[in-house]
This record gives structure tokens, sequence and C-alpha cells, in this order.
């Protein structure tokens, strides 16, 4: 019996009144979800918080009877996941308490320079200051792409599952992103090292 069969036969025993079918069902797809919502959110705490309540939310759209067999079930969790990351990174930027990490700090990888004086980490953050607030000033569907493919590392076929479009319309938000991350910089005139 394959993965999503066997799914289908936890959620059924779990809709038959077997609640321990639903804690197997969890416990099969927990690792996954939870490194999914940890390289989004890069602090371990935050992450479990957003992954009990991604299966809160599962557990209740189950419940109320709202969840249709699509024979994709980790699919569809790992989009709730998504969007509860999402609501977070919302909430933070409202409150304006950001930290470096959530806002993507380190989001091309490239920066992870080995600081060799003192003058090349003050390069290093400002370029990381600056990049920041490049990719916050983007359109939030440009941002999304942006953040899943250079901070989670997700191939374009996953950034077109997880947002529920066409991989060619994941692929032209990456493009408008660029472009309009390309103006800025000729716009600000900047230098990014």
């Amino acid at each position: 019996m394959n993965v999503q069969s066997s799914d289908r036969a936890l959620l059924d025993r779990y809709l038959s009144g077997d609640r321990s079918a639903i804690s197997q069902l969890i416990e099969r797809h927990s690792h996954r979800v939870r490194d999914y919502i940890r390289m989004m959110v890069k602090d371990r705490d935050i992450a479990e918080d957003i992954f009990q309540e991604t299966f809160i939310k599962v557990v209740r759209v189950i419940d109320e009877g709202r969840y249709t067999d699509s024979g994709k079930f980790v699919s569809w969790i790992l989009r709730i996941a998504h969007n509860q990351v999402i609501d977070y990174f919302r909430a933070q930027r409202q409150e304006k308490a950001v930290s470096e990490a959530e806002a993507g700090y380190d989001l091309f990888g490239s920066l992870r320079l080995a600081e060799k004086t003192v003058e090349d980490s003050l390069v290093a953050e400002q370029t990381c200051r600056e990049i920041r607030a490049l990719v916050g000033s983007l359109p939030e569907e440009q941002r999304e792409v942006v953040l899943m493919r250079y901070f989670s590392g997700l191939s374009f076929k996953e950034i077109a599952e997880q947002t529920g479009v066409s991989i060619n319309t994941a692929l032209g938000r990456m493009r408008y992103a660029l472009i309009n991350m390309r103006r800025m910089i000729k716009e600000k005139n900047m230098i990014l090292c």
C-alpha cells in the first residue's frame, strides 16, 4: 500500500471514530512539515508553535468536513503550514518586530561570507540590510516566491504546489521580483557587493 492510500485509510479510520488514527497520520508527516516550517522561520520555538497551529487547523478542517481528498494529503498539510508561516510574518511585519533571521537576513546564501576584517563585516551587514529592504518592498506574491526559492530552497514545482498556482505563474512572479529588485537597485544607485 502506498503512502497516499494509507493516508486515506488512516483518515477514514479517524472519520469512523478511531481517534488514534489522526495521531498516526500526524506522526507520519510531522518530520517533513516541521522541517519545512523551520526552513521558513529559522527559529525553533516559533517553528514549533506554527507546527502545532498547523495540525490544530488540519484536525479542525477534517472535523468540520471541509477536507476533500485529492490524493495529496501531505501537500495539503504543507499548504496549511505555508499559510500559517505567511500569517506569522504578516503579524510580525504589522508589529514592526521582525528579527534579522525572520526577515531573510541570510536570504541568498551567498551572503554567508567569512568576515576577514571589520570592513568586510560592515559591508556584508549593509548588503544584507539593503537586500532585506528590497525583498520587503516587493508585492506580496513576488516576495513569497523569492523567500520560498532562496530562503527555503524550494523548486519552482514545489513553490507552485505550495501557493496553488502553475509553475509558469511561479516563474513569472520570480521574474517580476528580479526585475523589480533590479529597478529598485538602479533607482537607488545601490552597489551590492
